[in-house]
């Protein structure tokens, strides 16, 4: 089953400020590809981390180092409800990660973007697939 057809509701159903996302599983594996540049890659370990971090609901170690994506580092800005996590890179946009039983929606929010819309979009598909058992 391809996954990428989901990055394009997710960009577009969030009014054109997200321009990236993915879906990986809590093992840190990509559903997702790069899909013509809509899509997130994820660098060595970045998946894994998430997806522990998430398992056991403990923040703490993205709170310390940071949220490592394609190779940046944003600044965590917060976790809520043990499953959405929020963060943020001055000239690189943000970025908005929510889990379902077994996966992670990520979405990159683009510099001068509003994350909201961002926020909402992530949470449908991620919110889908938990409905699915997913």
């Amino acid at each position: 089953m391809s996954w990428d057809s989901y990055l394009d509701n997710l960009i577009g159903g969030a009014s054109g400020d997200c321009d990236k996302a993915a879906i990986i599983g809590m093992d840190g594996s990509n559903w997702t590809t790069a899909a013509g540049g809509k899509g997130m890659v994820l660098i060595g370990t970045e998946g894994v981390t998430l997806g522990k971090c998430f398992s056991t609901r403990d923040f703490s170690p993205l709170q310390a180092s940071g949220i490592h994506l394609e190779d940046v580092k944003y600044q965590f800005l917060r976790a809520e409800d043990d499953n959405i996590v929020l963060g943020k890179k001055k000239d690189h946009g943000a970025v908005t990660i929510q889990a379902s039983k077994t996966a992670l929606v990520l979405g990159h929010t683009k510099e001068g973007g509003m994350q909201g819309n961002v926020n909402k979009s992530v949470a449908i598909i991620a919110e889908y697939l938990e409905s699915l058992g997913m």
